[in-house]
């Protein structure tokens, strides 16, 4: 079983390989290839429930979720991503809710950047939950950033980025993921911290890689960031599997012999006379 030891002992040294799952199959499978971390994300809200932003989603289908993986990853560490209404609705609650992620089986949390982040994670740590930070683009608070886009391409900006991932670490985090930041950024904050970053959309001088995994597999197709790649596109296989699947119940190839039960022939079935109907002559005497 992975460790936030051997998390940060691979900074510099072994790049982190990071994914995100929902449920207790796909988790099972990232597990099976080796995956460092698994990030029960927020993304959730996306790419599983179809709704339109991050902060749609909270504790209750965090949790079911968090647990659905945990059941499934027996090596990866498991990090749990706070909801918005976890820690920056109610920052006082936050630390109630972190240890809620880590009674569901989660290792660690996961928090974005928010004007009282330092605060909180601080808080958490010291009660001795791992937290992960998150800086850069933070969906949870897009709106106030622009809109979901890059962050940091101006050096006030950049500096502002630089500074809160410092916090992050100084807050006691075991890592920080910088998302959709210029890859020039990226590299200075990889190079200042002493703790991993993880990057999404920011580049390749990153101690380490996260992909929302449905993009990685094909599976969700309303949008697709410029920063992630499609390893594989499931999604035309799969539909053409179900077509398969009706065209062959319609004609009756499915189920044959092969995926039918039988009977043993030395078995006699009793013979049950047919139901007599209410025109059935014995009825009307």
């Amino acid at each position: 079983m992975k460790t936030i030891k051997d998390i940060q002992s691979q900074k510099s040294k072994t790049r982190i390989t990071m994914l995100t799952a929902y449920d207790y199959p796909i988790a099972s499978f990232l597990d099976e290839a080796g995956i460092d971390i698994i990030l029960v994300g927020d993304s959730l809200a996306n790419v599983v429930l179809g709704l339109e932003s991050t902060t749609e989603v909270g504790m209750k289908e965090m949790l079911h979720h968090t647990r659905a993986v945990v059941r499934a990853v027996k090596n990866a560490l498991i990090v749990g991503d706070m909801p918005f209404e976890a820690y920056q609705l109610n920052p006082r609650a936050a630390v109630d809710n972190a240890r809620q992620f880590i009674e569901a089986g989660a290792h660690a949390v996961k928090l974005e950047w928010f004007e009282d982040c330092a605060e909180v994670a601080a808080a958490i740590v010291k009660a001795g939950i791992p937290v992960m930070g998150h800086v850069g683009l933070t969906p949870q608070t897009a709106e106030k950033l622009g809109g979901m886009k890059v962050q940091g391409k101006d050096a006030a900006s950049a500096k502002s980025i630089i500074a809160n991932a410092k916090a992050i670490e100084e807050a006691g985090c075991f890592s920080v993921v910088l998302e959709c930041i210029p890859k020039e950024v990226a590299e200075v904050i990889t190079k200042q911290l002493t703790i991993p970053t993880i990057g999404i959309g920011a580049g390749p001088h990153c101690d380490g890689q996260v992909l929302v995994v449905h993009d990685l597999l094909g599976l969700f197709t309303r949008y697709m960031p410029k920063f992630s790649k499609k390893y594989v596109d499931l999604g035309p296989q799969i539909i053409e599997a179900v077509k398969q699947y009706k065209q062959e119940v319609m004609s009756g190839q499915f189920p044959d012999a092969a995926h039918s039960f039988h009977l043993d022939p030395s078995v006699i079935l009793p013979v049950i006379p047919a139901k007599a109907g209410i025109h059935d002559k014995n009825n009307l005497e």
